[in-house]
């Protein structure tokens, strides 16, 4: 059913609860709408106010949803034209033209690894964390996107991140694991800048800054098992992205 004032289709969506990250949970119905093909390319999304009465949320909310989209290449936004569907599938930027084998052998070998401990490690910080854990994550997070938006490839940001979500654990355990591989643990330490491509590192910075608000939000809403699944899905994605290299690698 196509809205004649607006020229975009009516689709049922269910209204967001309180718990977890609102943003999430309106971006997922979305991105699910949008790669299903309920809503085709070419065609507009509806109007902020129609999706914030639609999922009963506020404008922040719908913006920060209609940025995660836009990091996956689904949709545009122009002034005076509104939200647009650009694709039905998702793009994974890539960070770099080329990665030496040994190299992407090493990075998917400790991505694995990091699946096992990490959505655990997010899972606790959610529950345990405290004031000072609270402090030290939006602060490191505001260091990487502050980085991000610096243009810096943000290695060591990252890893500091990720290191005060073991931290919040309360776990000393999760905590050395961090400590022993330190940057090492985040894969783009492991690529020299000669193998970056700028353009398209900075695309796949974006999804990871995203992925970190979702993450992060989860944390600190108590929100354990969506901090667990968000973590869980930041870390998968990475592996995904860095696996194509075993192919495309001559």
């Amino acid at each position: 059913m196509v809205n004649q004032a607006s020229g975009t289709k009516a689709f049922k969506v269910n209204r967001v609860g309180q718990r977890g990250s609102l943003s999430v949970h309106v971006a997922d119905q979305l991105e699910t709408l949008i790669v299903e093909g309920k809503v085709a390319v070419g065609e507009r999304l509806p109007t902020e106010n129609s999706l914030c009465n639609s999922f009963g949320v506020s404008r922040t909310v719908i913006r920060e949803a209609i940025t995660h989209l836009k990091s996956l290449g689904l949709v545009e936004t122009r002034r005076g034209v509104g939200t647009s569907v650009l694709r039905t599938s998702k793009i994974e930027a890539l960070p770099a033209r080329r990665i030496n084998p040994t190299t992407v052998e090493d990075i998917l070998h400790l991505l694995e690894l990091r699946l096992a401990i990490e959505p655990a490690a997010a899972e606790h910080a959610a529950r345990r964390y405290d004031s000072d854990d609270q402090a030290r994550l939006e602060q490191q997070h505001q260091a990487f996107t502050s980085a991000f938006v610096a243009r810096s490839q943000a290695r060591e940001e990252d890893y500091l991140f990720h290191f005060a979500i073991a931290q919040a654990s309360k776990n000393p355990f999760f905590q050395s694991f961090y400590e022993h591989w330190s940057q090492g643990v985040i894969p783009r330490a492991k690529l020299s800048n000669s193998e970056i491509n700028p353009l398209s590192s900075q695309r796949y910075l974006e999804r990871v800054q995203n992925e970190h608000v979702r993450i992060l939000e989860a944390i600190l809403k108590r929100d354990s098992k969506a901090a667990f699944k968000a973590m869980k899905q930041h870390l998968e994605r990475a592996r995904d992205t860095y696996a194509q290299y075993v192919t495309s690698t001559p």
